[in-house]
């Protein structure tokens, strides 16, 4: 049995890293079930900068087992790619989903649709028991809306219009077994499935 540590103690993120990547006798805890501590600073200015922070960290505390860690985050174009890695945190230290996603209303305050185009990315970073290093990124392509719809998602989600959709529904009105088809982390960990498949034929 192949046990990797996942930089999160989020039950939803782990059960969906799970599913997506069943791969013959591996499991999946996360810190907590690990019972490993790691909570490090995140300080770089990239997605992959702060996945590898967090893989790296739990790496070694852990003694050198297998980690998976994964950053994600919102850019919008209008707004030369913030929030980005601040997205968490848009509003402050402090803030939530309801004071980033205002905060983000009123920094698109007069934008026109066609300019409102932004997207979701998540990184992710798998470190083997060697150390080897697997990277893989997805994303989705949207817009910000106008105002708050659905109640599938959480944080950006009700504001982000898909393409998938042609704008007529946000991410938050997609129910969660369609929403693991199209979004950015489903995207990644496919993009990651692919790679660690090809390592393991090698």
């Amino acid at each position: 049995m192949k046990t990797v540590i996942l930089a999160t103690n989020n039950a939803h993120k782990a059960s969906e890293i799970a599913h997506a990547l069943d791969f013959p006798g591996w499991e999946f805890k996360t810190l907590r079930e690990a019972n490993v501590q790691s909570d490090p600073v995140e300080d770089a200015d990239t997605f992959l900068g702060n996945a590898r922070i967090k893989a790296q960290a739990a790496h070694a505390v852990s003694g050198g087992m297998a980690v998976l860690a994964d950053d994600s985050g919102l850019e919008v174009d209008a707004l030369d790619g913030a929030p980005g890695v601040f997205s968490a945190r848009y509003a402050g230290e402090d803030g939530n989903d309801a004071a980033n996603n205002a905060k983000l209303f009123a920094a698109l305050e007069g934008v026109p649709d066609a300019e409102r185009t932004a997207r979701f990315v998540c990184t992710l970073v798998f470190i083997d028991e060697d150390g080897t290093e697997t990277v893989a990124r997805g994303t989705i392509e949207g817009r910000i809306g106008h105002e708050l719809r659905g109640s599938e998602g959480f944080g950006y989600d009700p504001l982000f219009l898909p393409d998938e959709y042609n704008g007529e529904r946000t991410l938050a009105e997609v129910p969660q077994s369609q929403k693991n088809a199209i979004s950015h982390r489903g995207n990644a960990l496919r993009d990651l499935y692919a790679k660690l498949a090809t390592n393991q034929e090698e």
